[in-house]
């Protein structure tokens, strides 16, 4: 890759960036502004034109895919660069986890340089166990994930502040030998050890280079704070404006911060490439740091707000015009349809499949959502680490899967405490010796006999069968990809599984893929695509209820990152009925807080009264015009009420046959032919297959009876 061909094509303002050689420096890049492409021009310009080596510099990023993004662009083709040179680009944990496999003594701290990363689940289930094995007091267990992380993340009960006196720092203290004993690390552990053990490390990086700088939390700094050595310069990027993460630990004053610390140089980044300037000029409503959001690009078309009635009625909108759109050249992959919630994908997900769209999810899975695979990984667990007590116990105690004796009697086998013999446990605990040269399939599934564990007679022993095939395929390509022995290759693996979660449920996106985009506005971060729709911009969506101004702040943001995703057309729909618990009806602040001009108001969006509300004024309407009628004196007028009474008379006479012998029927051309359950002058309701009850006003339902 020529960095002098990367150079030519920078603007003002990101070339600066790249060839500044302060001693610490702090780019602000507004959304859409390059920053992508200023870090690896960065990174490309130290290399070549400064002869620092990618070995003498630490990429800190915050998730795997945009690590992975750096690494490909830089080990393209005839590049030369190899895997080993770039250990240290990575996000935060993979890197600390890097550091603690490889360059820390680990050793002073009771592990050996093969433990195992747990994820936060695998942490809670030990603290549980503990507290039965010790009869430990502990309030409020259903909050006890997040009672142990602030725990956890001080080093004495002093420095907590006043809470519920109860053994949860007896707990925390067992945990963390039990977790030694174990040889596991979990995610505050990476980090935390790394912190303790480099200042007696002699790691003293040229260059650290961060991406998203803004969502670092305390932990996070301290880790740069610790390479940040005499003789080493920081380049960090971010924007306080896309700062989503305050309920991990991130916090707004990061970027100032770093820059007082370490007097940086301060740059920006101001110029967006991405957006219409009518999206950006939406987009300035939300910002809540200064600066300025300039774009170079038209101002495109306006930004269409829309009514939908329900959620489902939203989804056969939009499925109709992803296949306008579609028809017209747009590719699915330049679709996105974005939500705050996760379980608001389903209606989507659903009308989507039955009108043959192309569709993926963003959905963070881990294997522990697949009951076998789950089991497996466990089972694999103990393989590679004896010491992992509590994996060997679930293994031989899951009453779905394995052996299934009792977890009291797994306990004593595991723990050597039984005379009793278990045939699964002497394939666990022999397996290092004897399949240290693995090379198939096969062979793997062959060993531990997996068809004895999932029981061929059980209903869900193929899809079992294929689920655990699967995993072990993509086990033993990851070694030969990496090169590694296969019990480097699995150990790696169950690291970076616990790290990443794998992609086996299929629940990932991916920009190559030709297929519309469904996921939460935090999952939009980072992404662009031409046509954004943002749903469900209701109070208590979008925004969620807030318990202060800090979060509601969050939420502005939030909804700042989602609205600049969008480069030429951009959605956003509210609901009449929103199906939401959490949700009320009608248009949420956040579309009066655009300038009306930036608006097309379309046909579909209708006043913001309920259903019910609408009911009452259409039958207030017609009471009053018969009133009117009846007290003008004219008889014809009586006379057509009382035709008008007799009529309704007959109708709701009519109606209720119909329902009785339930036999009327009717045909939408969405929901197929349906049975009409009640109707009355406004409203009809009808039962259609594999949609369910629907609901509709008569006078704009497009049903035929049949």
């Amino acid at each position: 890759m020529n960095y002098e061909e990367e150079l030519k094509r920078l603007n003002e303002y990101q070339r600066e960036a790249v060839l500044d050689e302060s001693d610490a420096c702090i780019v602000n890049a507004n959304v859409g502004s390059g920053k992508t492409t200023v870090l690896i021009s960065k990174i490309l310009y130290l290399h070549h034109a400064k002869n620092v080596s990618y070995r003498n510099m630490i990429v800190l990023t915050f998730t795997n895919k945009a690590a992975n993004e750096i690494k490909e662009r830089l080990t393209g083709a005839d590049s030369g660069v190899q895997a080993e040179d770039l250990e240290g680009f990575g996000t935060f944990h993979s890197v600390a986890l890097h550091f603690l496999k490889n360059r820390l003594p680990v050793e002073k701290m009771g592990y050996t340089r093969d433990f195992l990363v747990i994820e936060p689940e695998e942490e809670l289930d030990i603290a549980l166990h503990i507290i039965q094995e010790e009869k430990l007091s502990i309030k409020y267990k259903n909050r006890l994930k997040k009672r142990l992380e602030q725990a956890m993340a001080v080093r004495t009960e002093e420095q907590m502040k006043p809470g519920y006196k109860d053994d949860l720092f007896r707990l925390v203290q067992l945990l963390r030998e039990e977790k030694i004993r174990q040889n596991k690390m979990s995610f505050l552990d990476l980090l935390q050890n790394v912190n303790d053990l480099l200042d007696d490390s002699g790691t003293e990086p040229k260059w650290i280079i961060i991406d998203e700088v803004q969502d670092s939390d305390s932990l996070q700094l301290d880790f740069i704070d610790k390479l940040k050595r005499d003789g080493t310069r920081l380049f960090a990027v971010g924007d306080p404006n896309q700062v989503i993460y305050s309920w991990r630990g991130s916090t707004l004053n990061v970027v100032y911060a770093l820059k007082h610390k370490y007097a940086a140089r301060e740059l920006s980044l101001p110029v967006n490439y991405r957006s219409s300037s009518s999206i950006l000029e939406a987009a300035r409503c939300f910002l809540q740091n200064g600066g300025s959001l300039t774009g170079v690009r038209e101002p495109g078309s306006k930004i269409v707000v829309k009514n939908q009635y329900n959620p489902f009625n939203e989804a056969c909108y939009l499925a109709d015009k992803i296949q306008e759109l579609h028809s017209a050249g747009v590719p699915y992959k330049e679709i996105a349809i974005f939500y705050r919630l996760q379980n608001q994908s389903q209606i989507f997900e659903d009308v989507f499949q039955k009108n043959g769209i192309p569709y993926e999810v963003s959905l963070k899975k881990t294997i522990r959502d697949i009951p076998v695979l789950n089991w497996v990984i466990k089972l694999l667990r103990f393989s590679v680490n004896p010491n992992d007590l509590s994996s060997g116990i679930y293994v031989l105690s899951n009453q779905d899967y394995g052996e299934r004796i009792r977890e009291k009697e797994a306990a004593k086998l595991v723990r050597g405490q039984s005379e009793k013999q278990s045939g699964l446990l002497a394939d666990m605990q022999e397996f290092a010796a004897r399949c240290a040269g693995i090379q198939s399939v096969d062979e793997l599934y062959d060993y531990f006999g997996f068809d004895r564990y999932i029981k061929p007679t059980a209903a869900t022993y193929r899809e079992d069968k294929e689920s655990i095939r699967t995993l072990l395929d993509i086990i033993i390509a990851y070694g030969k990809e990496k090169q590694m022995t296969f019990l480097e290759g699995l150990t790696d693996f169950l690291n970076s599984s616990a790290l990443y979660g794998v992609n086996i449920l299929q629940k990932d996106i991916s920009s190559s893929t030709d297929s519309v985009k469904l996921m939460t506005l935090h999952a939009s971060k980072g992404l662009e695509f031409s046509h954004v729709f943002i749903t469900g911009v209701n109070y208590g969506l979008i925004p969620l209820q807030t318990k202060g101004m800090e979060e509601e702040e969050e939420e502005r943001r939030l909804f700042f990152v989602g609205i600049t995703r969008a480069k030429d057309y951009l959605e956003l729909s509210y609901y009449t009925n929103p199906e939401h618990y959490r949700a009320m009806a009608g248009e949420s602040r956040y579309i009066r807080m655009i300038p009306p001009r930036l608006i097309r108001d379309d046909a579909v969006r209708t006043t913001e009264v309920s259903l019910q509300e609408l009911k009452k004024q259409i039958q207030a309407a017609r009471a009053e015009g018969e009133k009117a009628e009846a007290g003008s004196g004219n008889p014809e007028a009586g006379n057509r009420m009382m035709e008008n009474q007799e009529t309704k008379n007959q109708e709701t006479k009519n109606q209720e046959a119909i329902q009785r012998e339930n036999i009327r029927r009717v045909s939408h051309k969405k929901y197929g032919i349906g049975t009409v359950l009640r109707e009355d002058e406004m409203m009809i309701e009808a039962e259609f297959e594999n949609y369910g009850m629907k609901e509709f006003m008569k006078a704009f339902s497009e049903l035929e009876y049949l």
